[in-house]
């Protein structure tokens, strides 16, 4: 896929979606002849992300399903791929537990219809599943917190051999907590059954976190940085939230995309690829460096009720993981020790800062029956093929903030 030998016919499933336009446009930019399976809309208009993005007048848009065999026949027939990239998926994790047998439909007939499709065209097109850092589900960072777990879930398998279990390599366990991350396992293990089984061309991506302008209006980091902005703006008064000490690895979506572009030239057939930033944050913290990063000095986080406090709460600290040390701040650090804990019972959160108040409330409509506490990916393997994260976590903020400053995002006015 080198741009400058070689231009490649390059279908993407899932274009309208949060990184499909990324990619787009990253492929274009490169020369690359990009057509985008989309389903047909009533009203007839373009996307709104593809619109938002300058997509939309340099993309073949072909109306189809992926629950529907035929349309992905003919959508291989019209631009005969040399490149697919399966992006198409109901991706919102609260979503799936609410109907997890429409996930299971997009999500699972989704990704087997495109293997069966490209196998019955005889096509040789190499395809790039969008796995996820769900998959890997419950992973432990010492033998307390797989304790804690365990009287929680009760049985717990595949036991862990070692602690920690993160930061998590393509090898790591799995233990899917959610129907949209089992079938996102689904996908993962059909990918690599027809590379044995047909000799496809298959890659298999497992991304952690990728966030960025224009993700989702409820995935949590644009829930945050949207009413942090509303309440620096003084629109709201109030933000809710749900559990604030789960941890993720957050990306910026162009890394993201940069390491698809990386699979898609140099990644052996039949493989898996974890991507990631190779830190992990809590979201708490995302809150407090969304905070900082619009101006404001926080000296102190303390809950409405049960009297908990820390002062200086993104103060430089450092975490270790095993042999891991990663660069953190004072309240991640306490959270992953054990010494601050939140729950339900704390109402909420007030946080001081040099200029004003802002006041969290936890909603328990918000907390998920069954969650990931820890996620942080390890990429030495996908570092060889020459992939580097390249952006901070205050660089995706940023991006969040410039794109809810603009009032008709905050108001949620582009159709998605």
């Amino acid at each position: 896929m080198q741009s400058d030998l070689t231009t490649h016919s390059v279908l993407i499933t899932g274009i309208s979606g949060f990184v499909g336009p990324f990619l787009a446009r990253r492929l274009l930019d490169g020369g690359h002849k990009v057509s985008g399976l989309i389903l047909r809309r009533a009203d007839g208009k373009t996307p709104g992300r593809l619109v938002e993005m300058n997509n939309n007048s340099n993309i073949d848009l072909i109306y189809g399903d992926v629950t529907d065999l035929t349309s992905l026949l003919s959508a291989i027939q019209d631009c005969q791929p040399d490149l697919i990239f399966h992006l198409a998926s109901q991706s919102y994790v609260p979503q799936s537990f609410k109907d997890p047998i429409g996930t299971f439909q997009v999500n699972c007939l989704g990704t087997q219809n495109i293997l069966e499709a490209v196998r019955l065209k005889d096509a040789r097109s190499r395809i790039i599943f969008a796995g996820s850092s769900e998959e890997y589900g419950l992973q432990f960072r010492d033998i307390k917190h797989y304790e804690t777990m365990k009287k929680k879930y009760g049985v717990i398998e595949p036991l862990p051999k070692l602690f920690p279990e993160v930061p998590v390599d393509e090898e790591g366990y799995m233990r899917p907590m959610s129907p949209y991350a089992t079938s996102k396992v689904f996908g993962d293990f059909a990918f690599r059954n027809y590379h044995n089984t047909y000799d496809l061309d298959t890659i298999v991506s497992r991304a952690f976190n990728h966030e960025g302008a224009g993700r989702g209006h409820n995935f949590v980091t644009s829930s945050i940085v949207r009413q942090v902005v509303s309440m620096h703006l003084n629109e709201m008064d109030v933000m809710t939230i749900g559990d604030i000490q789960t941890f993720r690895d957050w990306s910026h979506v162009k890394d993201t995309v940069e390491g698809y572009v990386q699979i898609a030239e140099k990644a052996e057939s039949g493989s898996i690829y974890v991507q990631g930033s190779m830190r992990t944050n809590s979201v708490l913290s995302y809150i407090l460096h969304t905070i900082s990063a619009l101006g404001y000095e926080i000296s102190e986080v303390r809950t409405i009720e049960n009297e908990k406090t820390i002062r200086n709460p993104l103060t430089a600290a450092d975490v270790k993981f095993g042999k891991i040390e990663l660069k953190s701040n004072t309240v991640d650090k306490s959270i992953l020790s054990g010494d601050l804990e939140f729950d339900l019972s704390d109402g909420g959160l007030v946080i001081d800062t040099n200029k004003r108040k802002f006041k969290v409330k936890f909603d328990p409509a918000r907390f998920r029956p069954s969650d990931v506490p820890i996620l942080m990916a390890n990429i030495e393997k996908i570092k060889k093929l020459g992939f580097s994260s390249k952006k901070g976590l205050t660089d995706i903020i940023n991006d969040q903030i410039n794109y809810y400053l603009d009032p008709d995002h905050r108001k949620n006015l582009i159709e998605n």
